[in-house]
């Protein structure tokens, strides 16, 4: 979605309430190439506009006001404004019923929906991720004490260029219902969406304290409005109930046209008080609409709730990436959880073992069996490449300290500038340069980096000197059986007798050292693979642009593996 201007509203007034719609856009100013162009950045201006056009309504309208907002970014990948402000809060603030957005679609799954609720009925850790689309699944979001909950909806949308998707959303006496449309799937004639009751997986306080106490009428009728290919010749309610061991139709009810109605809405009489119960999926309600031509048309079995319960909304883990993680509030624990264990693995033991006199060999790990002594055996096996230990030392300060690559960072001009873990930096002229730009999009950047490149290569590094260790062992205790028991045997015959059992083939053909030199390839090839993508983007090259990121991490690899060749 893109506007000529950052904020748009319409408004459009009923006979009973009134509906605002406000979209804006909150790309960055500075054109930023991809890939470090991922979140959207509402600036502090920006937030002040949205939420005056949000507010225009409360004070000069007597007619209740249903609040709908759109943008292209979900709100996981919103950055906060400089003052720390953020969509969300502007969105709680103003009784924003529900938010649209895109720019994920359905690439990552079809249940990208998530219920957002104000800080203070939330736990911290809900403030960096959310396990499921609703904070609290277990718990009623009405509030027995009449306390008015701050909350909304966030409602990822297809698309129809890529995904041939749509979605038609209806308001209904202020109450929202949608139904979601793939054409690439095939799609019915004749399109149905019930209005009432509502869905109970995407109801909100409001909604249900709007039922039952501003609009008790609302809740006496089912509603559905019908689209049809041909003139449809009956409309039938079905209400489900789940709680014997097979689908039970309690109530089977026609439905007729509204009379006047500016679409096709039909409706039916409910007892909705008959549906109390306390499980929200206990109860299914399902519209069937039959054609003139004998076609019938069902929607799926949607659960609801009389008691204004949340049916649980559990998403897949991609979903949960991608929804449930607010990623520029995780960006700085992750890098710094993962540098500070890459640093304290290789800086705190080579401090502990600088004072010790103990001899810490795989021989006597062997015997030993502790998990410490182990640990002090591999680093003490590392150690006897120094120049691979103060390499990775070297390349850990110089992530943070340095920058990583210098590119052509905007979609237009020639202009370069560098990136650190921090952002990007452009020099405009020799006083003035825009600092930490694409913050924090360059995590896509540095996070892939850290955790699939220099974590998994500084692993295989330990692990090639930890095989040299065992491997010189096995030599060794080779050599001392060679002497006790075949003196005139020469080496080679000696060490093939030795290699009749499995571990004992293993040592021999140094298998593990292969297996890691696969590995050791992988890495590298996936580095390679990032490299390209990089070059390409930002028009740089490797040799000149990033050496040391392009080429320390394949180095150190290649020297380790030579200097671990032979014991």
């Amino acid at each position: 979605m893109y506007f000529c201007i950052p904020v748009c509203t319409l408004t459009i007034q009923t006979s009973k309430r009134k509906l605002l719609f406000v979209g804006f856009d909150s790309t960055m100013s500075t054109g930023l190439r991809g890939p470090t162009n991922l979140f959207g950045h509402p600036t502090d201006e920006l937030l002040t506009e949205i939420s005056s056009e949000l507010s225009l309504l409360d004070s000069q309208s007597a007619w209740p006001v249903t609040k709908i907002s759109f943008g292209h970014f979900p709100l996981s990948f919103s950055a906060a404004s400089n003052s720390g402000k953020t969509l969300k809060d502007v969105f709680l603030k103003n009784s924003v019923m529900a938010y649209l957005c895109g720019h994920l679609h359905t690439r990552f799954g079809k249940n990208l929906k998530r219920h957002h609720e104000s800080s203070h009925h939330t736990l911290y850790s809900n403030r960096l991720f959310q396990l499921n689309a609703h904070p609290n699944p277990s718990e009623n979001t009405a509030n027995s004490n009449g306390e008015i909950i701050e909350e909304f909806w966030e409602w990822e949308m297809g698309d129809w260029r890529k995904s041939r998707a749509m979605r038609i959303l209806a308001i209904d006496r202020g109450l929202i219902s949608f139904v979601d449309i793939d054409f690439k799937l095939g799609v019915n004639k004749t399109i149905i969406l019930p209005t009432f009751p509502l869905d109970s997986r995407f109801t909100t306080s409001f909604q249900n304290q709007n039922c039952h106490t501003s609009d008790p009428s609302s809740c006496g009728t089912v509603r559905a409005l019908v689209f049809p290919a041909s003139p449809i010749v009956s409309v039938v309610a079905m209400v489900y109930d789940t709680s014997p061991e097979k689908l039970v139709v309690v109530l089977e009810t026609p439905m007729t046209k509204l009379a006047g109605s500016r679409g096709d809405l039909y409706v039916a009489p409910l007892n909705f008080k008959a549906f109390e119960d306390p499980s929200p999926e206990r109860f299914l309600l399902q519209i069937q609409a039959t054609d003139i031509m004998g076609k019938s048309t069902y929607t799926e079995r949607r659960p609801f709730s009389a008691n204004g319960h949340h049916a649980r909304l559990s998403w897949s883990w991609r979903e949960f990436l991608v929804m449930g993680c607010q990623w520029d509030a995780l960006y700085y624990p992750i890098l710094w959880s993962l540098y500070y264990l890459a640093f304290s693995i290789l800086l705190f033991p080579k401090a502990i073992l600088s004072f010790s006199k103990k001899q810490y060999t795989y021989k006597n790990f062997k015997a030993n069996r502790c998990v410490t002594y182990g640990l002090a055996w591999i680093f003490k096996e590392l150690y006897e490449v120094p120049m691979v230990w103060y390499s990775m030392v070297g390349y850990m300060l110089y992530l943070v300290l340095c920058p990583w690559f210098s590119g052509q960072i905007l979609s237009e001009g020639i202009e370069r500038g560098y990136m650190t873990y921090r952002g990007w930096v452009l020099k405009i002229n020799k006083m003035e340069k825009l600092e930490f730009l694409g913050f924090p999009d360059v995590m896509v950047v540095v996070l892939p980096h850290i955790f699939f490149i220099v974590l998994p290569a500084y692993t295989v590094i330990m692990a090639l000197a930890a095989e040299k260790g065992i491997f010189h062992d096995h030599l060794l205790s080779v050599s001392s059986k060679k002497k006790d028991d075949h003196g005139s045997e020469n080496k080679d015959s000696a060490l093939m007798n030795n290699c009749k059992n499995r571990s004992e083939f293993i040592l021999c053909r140094r298998w593990i050292r292969k297996i890691l030199l696969a590995i050791s390839l992988l890495i590298c090839w996936r580095h390679f693979k990032n490299c390209r993508a990089l070059t390409k983007a930002y028009e740089m090259n490797p040799i000149i642009h990033y050496p040391v990121y392009s080429l320390v991490i394949p180095l150190m690899l290649a020297y380790t593996i030579y200097k671990t060749r032979r014991t």
